[in-house]
């Protein structure tokens, strides 16, 4: 019997965006994922980290989880991770007194420990190796402590300050199971059954979105694709897809002859810079005889669109936007000048408006030393504020500006004027 499972990742559960409340957009996302297991019959749904957007969520939240994993679970298997936005003890408290269809995964040290998924009818449908967020800072010693059944060589040494190899210990881990543990014999047992790692990094190659969190270390926040292509001493390989979280635009990264590595992406934009993607998760649908999957993007529901909108004041509230009016809005106004009561009358046209901004036509200045070198100082000054007000000064605010610096020649010489 074939395996289907659904991948996605950065649920970021608490979430606002510009101070906007989302518990509507997280409410019909898990409202979605459950739906999807019932109709489409889902084996397993994998999280790759970012449950919530903070360590300590609010109690909403948890509890919105909560009742989505036990509704999820009267159907499925689960099993999620935690991410860079979440706190790993905090995600994994009681993890081991849950029922055996729910399997979260906090500890690096565990990330060579195979999870066995069953099909329907209770074979082995395929074998997961769940990574956690490895922060190198609190996992380069750690990490570097021999894994059970692992022979010491003294001291413990400290990994590199980096991504990179926390993260290639914890598949080294996931490899040598693969080859010779739990993992050898499950794959023995069911040579047809898919391997797969979810691992919560940004690897290269993906494309950013302003909503991610900076996870630089060294300098360094990237991992390399060859990472993840673990193979055999014969070269022939041992995983078949890697369930990506961290980036928030779907994407596949790598490419062959590695394994299939893919962002599932967010379900909800974060950010403006998010406007145009298609939020979507990943249905994998692995046949009995092989363990390549037929890979489906899965839609998420939109909650509310967001649109970036330019023109006149005049224009953005004459009417032309109207379709936009029950959107998340971003306005660029073009007037030359800043009109007054700029965000009021903007919102007042559209009730979900998050940014107003006043973008003024590009002035040309001078890059000739020479001629700012002939300018007074008065000339000088008039160039400043026609560029940055979008217009030249009128004959009171020149009277108004001769008269300040002449005061302040004044009082610099401390003469009497």
């Amino acid at each position: 019997m074939g395996m289907k499972i659904f991948h996605t990742s950065d649920w970021h559960l608490g979430r606002t965006l510009h101070g906007a409340d989302l518990t509507a957009a997280f409410e019909q996302w898990a409202d979605f994922v459950v739906e999807i297991v019932r109709s489409e019959k889902i084996d397993a749904v994998l999280v790759s980290g970012d449950i919530f957007d903070r360590g300590v969520p609010p109690i909403a939240m948890v509890e919105l989880l909560s009742s989505t994993l036990a509704r999820l679970t009267e159907m499925t298997h689960v099993v999620l991770t935690a991410g860079n936005h979440d706190s790993a003890k905090r995600l994994g408290f009681g993890s081991a007194l849950m029922r055996p269809e729910l399997v979260i995964r906090t500890d690096s040290l565990e990330s060579g420990s195979p999870i066995a998924l069953p099909t329907a009818t209770g074979e082995l449908g395929a074998i997961v190796y769940a990574l956690p967020y490895l922060d190198p800072d609190l996992e380069r010693k750690r990490m570097a402590t021999p894994a059970p059944g692992e022979i010491s060589s003294g001291a413990t040494p400290l990994l590199p300050r980096s991504h990179e190899a926390v993260i290639g210990t914890a598949l080294a881990r996931v490899r040598s199971d693969l080859l010779e543990g739990t993992g050898a014999a499950l794959a023995q047992q069911q040579k047809t059954a898919p391997r797969i790692v979810m691992a919560h990094a940004f690897v290269v190659g993906g494309e950013h979105s302003a909503s991610e969190q900076d996870i630089h270390i060294g300098g360094v926040d990237s991992v390399p694709v060859s990472l993840f292509d673990l193979r055999t001493p014969q070269a022939d390989p041992l995983i078949d897809y890697v369930a990506l979280g961290h980036l928030h635009g779907p994407q596949r990264v790598g490419s062959d002859p590695g394994p299939l590595m893919r962002y599932s992406g967010s379900p909800i934009a974060f950010s403006f810079s998010e406007e145009h993607q298609r939020k979507s998760g990943v249905l994998l649908s692995f046949s009995e005889a092989s363990r390549t999957p037929e890979v489906e993007l899965v839609e998420a529901p939109v909650f509310r669109s967001l649109h970036t909108l330019r023109g006149t004041l005049a224009e953005l509230i004459s009417g032309n936007f109207d379709a936009y009016q029950r959107d998340f809005v971003r306005a660029y106004v073009l007037d030359p000048s800043r009109p007054a009561n700029l965000f009021a009358q903007l919102k007042a046209r559209f009730p979900y408006l998050l940014e107003a901004h006043h973008e003024r036509p590009a002035v040309q200045l001078s890059q000739a030393p020479e001629r700012i070198a002939r300018l007074d100082v008065q000339a000088m000054l008039r160039e400043f504020f026609a560029t940055n007000g979008g217009r030249q000064l009128n004959s009171a605010e020149e009277q108004l500006l001769r008269e300040l610096w002449e005061q302040y020649q004044c009082e610099e010489k401390s003469a009497a004027c």
